[in-house]
Parts: C-alpha cells; structure tokens; sequence
C-alpha cells in the first residue's frame, strides 16, 4: 500500500514536469553568473534580484546563481548583501540565450584578511540555509519555520555549549533536565527535538555528548516533522549543529574566558590554506576548558580538538574531511539532583548529595565525517556524505535509594559505563528546471543510518544505611558508613549491559518537486518519502516501514514578505522499556499543520516569522511516576501553539533576537494499556505553555566611545510542565525569570566582553515529583563570564 503512494506520488511529479513540455520555450531567455569579492572569492547566501520582476535568487557556495524564464528586454540585477555596497548591473536577456553576469563585491583585501564574509555580514541573522538542510533556496521561501542561531549571537552570549542557554535565541525552545553538559535534551512544540550534526540524525537515547561551540558556526532549529529532510524523527522538529568550515581567508582568533566558579577556558581557531593555489584549505579548532560549580565537589574538565581539511578539485568540485575528539574528566551527573518529602527548593541552593571522593566521569567522543559536493552545472549538484561517531563512557550517576519523610535518605551510587557507537550515509540530488513557465526544483535522495548503544546500570551501591542515614538538614561528608563505591568492571562492558542494549538501522528515500508559478511567486511542495527501520531495544525486535507525504504552499506577496502553509506526517521508532515488559512499544506517528507569516524589514536587516501549528502524535512515550526506568505509551497526543520569532539589526549598531510561544499540549486519546498518567486532557509533560525571551545588543560605531557597546535579554517561563509524569496532589513548578546582561568592547582586532547572569540572583530550577518524594536541579545564583579575544 505505501509503495502505490509512493508511486502516486512520483506519477503526480511526473505529469507536473510534463504539462507544459510543449510550451515553445524560445520566447524565454536565462540569466547566470557568479559574485566574488575584490580578490576573486565566491561569496555564497548574496540576494541577486532582476529588478522590476518578482524573479529572485541566492548564491550558492561558489558564488554562482542562475534566474529562468525571462522575457527578452533590458533589465537592471541588483545584487545585495549586509556589509558591503548594493551593486547594480545592466544585463540584456535575448530569447532563448543565457546571458552571463559577474558582480564584484567591493571589498579591499586588507578587509578579508581580518575578517570574514560572515564576520561583516548581518550578525544575527541568516538569509538561506545551510547545504546540510539540503533546501535550496532563501530562508523566506521555504514553507516551514526555520529559524538559525548564528555564531555571533553565541559569542556574545557567551554560551559555551548546547546546554548553555542556546534556547532562549528561539520561540518555544526549552532545555529539559540538565545532565551535566553530557547531553542536552532540547524539547519543542511538546515533544523532543532530535538533534542533528551537519545533517547526520545523531540523536540516541542518552546522549549525543553535547557540542562545544568552539567548533560550532551556527545552529539551525527547524519547526514541526524535519523527518522527510533529515530522515525519521519527532514531529515536533529538529536543532542541526552547522560546525565551522574552511573558509579560504588566512586568519585566527584565540580567545581567554573566566569565570565565577573557577571557570577557565581557552580556544583557538586557526583558518587558511596548505597550497598556494588555494585547493587545499584547512581549519583547526581546539579549546581547553576548566570548571568548578556553585556546589561543592563538582567539577568539569573538558578538552576538544577538530581539525578539518577541504580540497577543491574546481568551483563546482569539493572534498571535505572533519574529525572532532572531545574528551571529558567530571563527578557524577546524579550530583545534580537534590530530593524533599515536602516539594521544591526546600534545601539551599547550594545543597549537594554529592561525595568527594567519588571516582570521576570519563568520556572520549571520536566523530569523522566526509563531504562531497559536485555541481554539475549552475542548476544540478550532487552532495554525498557519510560519518561514523565513536562515545565511550565510563562512570557514575547518583539517585537515591530512599528518601523518608523527615527528609533522610540513602544516598545511591550507581556504575554508569556506556558505549554509543553509529554509521551514516547520505547522498541527495538538488536540481533545477522550467517547464514552459512553470519552475521546478527538484530534491531526491536517501540516508542509511546505524545505531548502537549499551550501557551498563546493573550495580547500584549505598553511601549511607538504615542506621545511619544521610540527613540533608546537617549533612556530613567525607566518611560514608558505606564506604565510597567500588565497581566491578571485570566482564566486558557488552557482558555486563545484558539487555541493556539498543540497536536501530533505518533506510529512507524521498523524492520532492517545488513547483514555482507566477515568475516563482507562489510555490507548492510535493513531497514524499519511504522509511524502513529494523530495531532491536532491550531485547525486543521490531520491524517497521512508513510512508510519509508533505505538501507545502508559500506564496511571496513581495520579495520580502510570504505567507505559507503546510501539511506533512512523521515517522520514528522508539525506545523504551514499558511496566508490563511484554507490551511491544510502538513507533511515533504524527501529521503535523502549520501556517505562517515570514517578513525581511529594512532591506532584508531583520525579520519576522509569526507561525501557528497542530501536532497530531500518536503513541509518545513518557516516563513513568513510580520508575523513570519504565515509560507509559500515550494513545494520541495534541499539541498547538503561536510561535513568533524577530531577529535581525532592527537600526544601526541596535541588534535583537526576541521570541515568544504559546504552547499547549494534551492527550487528546487514552491509551489501551497506560494505568497511570493517561487520562485524556492530561497535560504532556516536557513544556512551558508560556515562554518569552529577548536579548539586545547595542554598539557605538562614532565617537570617543566608538566599539563599547551593552547587551542585555531575560528569559520567562509561566505555567511551566515537569519533564515526566507527577504523582496525585503534584506541587506545580513556579514561574520562571531570569535577567542577564553585559558590557563589551571591540577595537581592531582585540575584543572584550562581560556578562552576568541571573543578575536578580533568584533561586531557579526545574524537577518533578517522582514516587513520594520531589527531586529538582539548582541553576548557579548570580554569576559572572569575562572573555578576551584576539584575531590574527
């Protein structure tokens, strides 16, 4: 049944490409070229528009872009980009010829060398997607919500990883749990996004290990089902790690950070060519990294390294080679967590079940990937990639073994070893065409995925006993009566995980055809994509395969202003263990509407996105109330909500990225076999149904002040879910503020920038109820970041 709509689909495609094959195309002309900088660079994501028509356009990687379909005549190609001089240029389109055209951007080569094209470009905001989205086209054209946290906006925010305040840069965004900078779980829209490397579906059950943004160029969240893109995943959507490239310019910047809580950290990113022909180009990030807490015995030593190599065979030929090892020394994730009888925050801030002395955490993360990219011509490119990661584990976690009424409890200690190693490939077909005057670009791919994952969290030993518990209101640390846990690690970790194992390989392909009518004003998406997944999970094996179709409308009412709307379904296997053991879990199913208003402001310096959505989703799992080793399979869920994004330089020097989301997520089915947190109009755990953040950044570009600048932003959260199911009589969790803000100064090619954080220094958390007892996790009072940079 799902090859036939499969089938449909393609005819469909198929017949649109053909209705119009017999339209006389000689009455048409073409337009292509190429914008390079002063000193022959191509410069990719230029807007090129030919004047007085709707016809639009962005260069790819090698500069080069192409318009079709035009009728002779004498017209005027504007060609704009933020940092540099608009460019217009007389062009003469004849019938059935293509007319050549080369703009150059004009910027002196002192410039280049100290900075980059994205370093004078726009600062907070992007105009196309990145090559790995495999969308081709401008970020206003596209009939979904993408919105892209760019390298700036990271830096001055100073965020040293992905669970370090990324969400509040997007509407809807939140960080669930925190894990110690293991891992950051990132929900949207209700439900967890997966995460993505440079298109690679990394995502696992724990993990993967978080990025550090020294190797991060920016980040890309795409709202709702990504899985016909990206391959099988949660409706609610996807965040995609975009890592730094090569760029062809020589240059450097090493940079210094420190920071309250023994914070410090030290980077280096190093840009440039192996060969004076300029064919063989390099980039190496390292970063080193030191930190302490707010709590006592935490600690987290961190060390990255990411050497990348690209060779260009020519402008439309290129082969490029990334390696990223990261290797971290920590204590114990559990450390986090502080547990009551009596419901949150009823201990110090600064309370910690943690003992010193605990063996630390050791993690070393190995990752390759390969990228090739061939154009075959301006229209039709060719990318194949693939990438293999390696994650080896070896420690601890804390939970406890009892917490009593009074508050006294057995601190746990159990062994935490895990291996997660996976294999991807891609390869993906852009390509571009006109039918009489209907415009074609046309998408066709498939991706190969292999997962493997083992842990071990078998051994759980006590710190304290039942006559001599651990008492939160006089704690004492140093002796426990149990002795500090000792593990046995003498079988091999495979022996020891027994069943603990999960295992997925999953094979996808997909087909699309964006049909542009009306000098490609209006465009409809047709769309679809096979998936078969085989898995096996804690010892049971599953079988599974979907088709999954996407239909999408956007309509641009100007080149800066679009409405669209969309319809597309989801497809992903789960993981999990479920109360009754026998029970098969069942993959997630989903069909997601959405529609939305996307608006450039001021030439293109900012923009606003205004989207609102339905998520259909059937079969989630969440975590059970009395074991959050076991899940619950919901019957359907629903979620909706009102997302809206600004970002962009809304006046000269003043910078912001600001959002808000309404969300609301329910059962809308019960399920047949959940006892317990399954009633229909329960609230899905995982969300805030309110969530507001902002952050300005303004600079001085005259005077004796000129290069000091202030930047400030809050992030709000109201009505705010646990992340897994309550008991009965649940506490609900209390709105959250928080305020930060800062001062910087840049001159030439020195920089320096300060924040504070939770300048209010308010007691923030989040937890849930779990058993008989609560459990939350403390963020650090009000605290300080001071970093100095300097480019080479």
């Amino acid at each position: 049944m799902h090859y036939r709509k499969l089938l449909l689909i393609i005819s469909a495609l198929l017949v649109s490409c053909g209705v119009f094959a017999a339209d006389d195309e000689a009455d048409y002309g073409h337009i292509a070229g190429k914008v390079t900088t002063t000193d022959g660079k191509p410069v990719a994501a230029v807007s090129v528009t030919l004047k007085g028509t709707r016809k639009m356009s962005v260069t790819q990687e090698n500069g080069e872009f192409s318009l079709r379909q035009i009728k002779p005549g004498n017209y005027e190609l504007e060609v704009s980009f933020v940092g540099y001089d608009r460019q217009v240029q007389a062009v003469t389109v004849s019938g059935n010829e293509t007319a050549e055209v080369n703009v150059t951007l004009n910027v002196s080569s002192v410039n280049l060398k100290e900075y980059t094209v994205k370093d004078i470009r726009n600062p907070y905001k992007e105009t196309a997607p990145s090559n790995s989205l495999r969308l081709n086209g401008l970020l206003i054209e596209q009939p979904q919500n993408i919105q892209v946290v760019t390298g700036r906006v990271l830096a001055d925010q100073q965020i040293i990883n992905m669970g370090d305040g990324v969400t509040r840069n997007v509407s809807g965004a939140t960080r669930i749990e925190h894990w110690g900078d293991l891992y950051a779980r990132i929900n949207m829209r209700g439900s967890r996004a997966s995460s993505f490397r440079n298109g690679m579906n990394i995502t696992s059950t724990w993990g993967p290990l978080t990025e550090d943004m020294s190797v991060v160029d920016h980040i890309e969240f795409v709202k709702g089902p990504a899985g016909f893109l990206m391959s099988n995943g949660e409706p609610s959507g996807i965040y995609n790690i975009v890592t730094k490239k090569p760029t062809g310019i020589t240059k450097g910047e090493v940079s210094f950070m420190t920071g309250s809580y023994d914070l410090y950290r030290g980077t280096l990113d190093l840009d440039g060519k192996l060969t004076k022909n300029g064919k063989l180009l390099y980039r190496l990030n390292v970063m080193g990294q030191l930190k302490n807490s707010f709590r006592d015995y935490e600690f987290n030593k961190r060390y990255s390294i990411a050497p990348v190599l690209t060779y260009k065979f020519s402008d439309r030929t290129s082969l490029t080679l990334e390696y990223m090892y990261q290797h971290v020394n920590m204590f114990d994730a559990g450390s986090f967590y502080v547990f009551h009888p009596d419901g949150y925050a009823k201990l110090p801030r600064n309370f910690t079940t943690a003992e010193p002395g605990i063996d630390p955490t050791i993690i070393d993360d190995h990752s390759v990937q390969l990228n090739f990219q061939h154009s075959f011509s301006r229209n039709w490119k060719l990318t194949v990639q693939g990438a293999y990661t390696d994650y080896m584990q070896e420690g601890s976690t804390m939970w406890p073994i009892a917490v009593n009424k009074d508050a006294t409890m057995i601190r746990g200690v159990g062994i935490w070893d895990a291996l997660n190693k996976s294999e991807f490939g891609q390869a993906f077909l852009n390509g571009e065409f006109h039918t009489g005057p209907v415009q074609h670009k046309i998408l066709t791919g498939i991706d190969v995925g292999n997962k493997h994952y083992l842990a071990d969290w078998g051994q759980t030993l006590p710190l304290d006993s039942n006559n001599a518990f651990f008492d939160p209101n006089n704690p004492k640390y140093g002796s426990p009566v149990m002795g500090l846990p000792k593990f046995d690690r003498s079988k091999s970790l495979k022996e020891r995980a027994g069943q603990n194992i999960v295992d997925q390989f999953y094979t996808g392909v997909y087909v699309q055809d964006e049909l542009g009518f009306f000098d490609n004003t209006l465009r409809l998406t047709l769309a679809g994509r096979f998936t078969y997944v085989q898995e096996n999970s804690y010892g049971t094996k599953t079988y599974d395969n979907r088709f999954t179709p996407r239909i999408g409308l956007s309509y641009s009412i100007d080149k800066s202003f679009s409405v669209y709307a969309l319809y597309d379904q989801s497809f992903m296997p789960q993981t999990g263990v479920l109360e009754d053991q026998t029970a098969k879990v069942k993959p997630i199913t989903g069909n997601n509407l959405e529609a939305g208003l996307k608006k450039d402001w001021l030439e293109g310096k900012w923009n606003t996105t205004l989207s609102v959505y339905r998520i259909i989703k059937d079969n989630e799992l969440t975590p059970g109330p009395a074991n959050s080793n076991y899940s619950i399979q919901l019957g359907q869920t629903k979620s909706q909500g009102v997302e809206f994004d600004i970002r962009g330089e809304i006046v000269k020097g003043l910078s912001l990225v600001a959002n808000y989301a309404y969300t609301d997520s329910k059962i809308s089915r019960a399920s047949e076999t959940a006892t317990v947190g399954g009633k229909v109009g329960d609230v899905v755990p995982g969300y805030a149904k309110h969530n507001a953040n902002a952050w300005l950044h303004y600079k001085l570009d005259k005077g004796v002040l000129k290069g000091f600048g202030v930047s400030g932003g809050f992030s709000y959260q109201a009505d705010r879910t646990t992340w897994s199911w309550g008991g009965a009589g649940q506490d609900p969790m209390p709105s959250y503020f928080r305020l930060d803000g800062g001062l910087f100064w840049a001159k030439d090619r020195i920089s320096v920038n300060a924040n504070l954080f939770n300048i209010l220094d308010d007691y923030l958390y989040s937890g849930a109820a779990y058993a008989d007892y609560y459990y939350w996790q403390a963020e650090p009072g009000r605290n300080f970041r001071l970093s100095v940079g300097y480019k080479f």
